[in-house]
């Protein structure tokens, strides 16, 4: 063996080492697809993350928490694994992509009883007061355009209870969660009505790593991540029933 693949491959050896010793903190908000059951985080897109990791040979622990809060960790700290994000030309360069998890598309929802709200496109639903979650990409997004009556919370299950009791007056949501968090606050999906849908993002929910994550780890789980999804797993995994 010659001295300069030797050298290739202690650097190679030490890069997988590295990757295998570090621990990777996962890190997402509630939803339809992540959730707490039995005090643990589960839902569908946890169990895509979790086969992604374990095929990667990465060791890693799972967090729930308000949306800013996890995306300031995906900003801030080296190892952090942030899903389910939208993969905007704004957010492009702030993270190291993994891979598409789901398709989404966010609409205007509002309590089908309130007819006074008539919203026929993006410019009507300005005239109306809006629940966001703080740093969420709808937050960015309806910014952008100019929506200045914007109420912030932490979740959309503190959206979904203001909307509910006549706080806010529309909430824009997909709807697999618009469907969850009806019943969460007593409430059935055909209480709400579907007015608009907004044009945000590239139609990608993601996996994405901070910044300061090593690239053998990035590689490692990228790898990972497509032979789940080639295999067919990925589908299987967000397909399946939500407890």
């Amino acid at each position: 063996m010659n001295l300069n693949r030797a050298i290739w491959l202690m650097i190679l050896l030490s890069s997988i080492a590295t990757a295998q010793a570090q621990s990777i903190r996962a890190v997402t908000e509630d939803s339809r697809y992540a959730h707490i059951i039995d005090g643990k985080v589960a839902g569908p897109a946890t169990a895509v993350v979790e086969a992604t990791l374990k095929e990667a040979g990465l060791e890693y622990q799972l967090s729930l928490y308000p949306w800013a809060r996890a995306y300031d960790l995906a900003q801030q700290q080296p190892n952090v694994l942030i899903y389910l994000i939208a993969r905007t030309p704004e957010r492009e360069a702030q993270f190291k992509w993994v891979g598409e998890v789901i398709d989404y598309q966010f609409s205007f929802y509002k309590m089908r009883s309130r007819q006074d709200i008539q919203v026929n496109s993006i410019e009507d639903a300005k005239r109306y007061l809006i629940g966001v979650v703080r740093d969420d990409v709808r937050h960015s997004y309806l910014m952008s355009k100019g929506f200045t009556k914007l109420a912030l919370a932490s979740q959309n299950l503190d959206s979904m209870r203001r909307l509910v009791n006549g706080q806010i007056e529309l909430l824009p949501l997909i709807e697999a969660d618009a469907r969850r968090l009806s019943v969460e606050v007593g409430k059935q999906f055909s209480d709400l009505e579907r007015v608009a849908t907004l044009e945000v993002g590239s139609g990608g929910l993601y996996l994405a790593y901070s910044l300061a994550t090593d690239d053998a780890i990035v590689e490692r789980t990228r790898q990972a991540f497509a032979r789940i999804r080639d295999s067919g797993q990925l589908q299987r995994l967000m397909n399946a029933p939500v407890e």
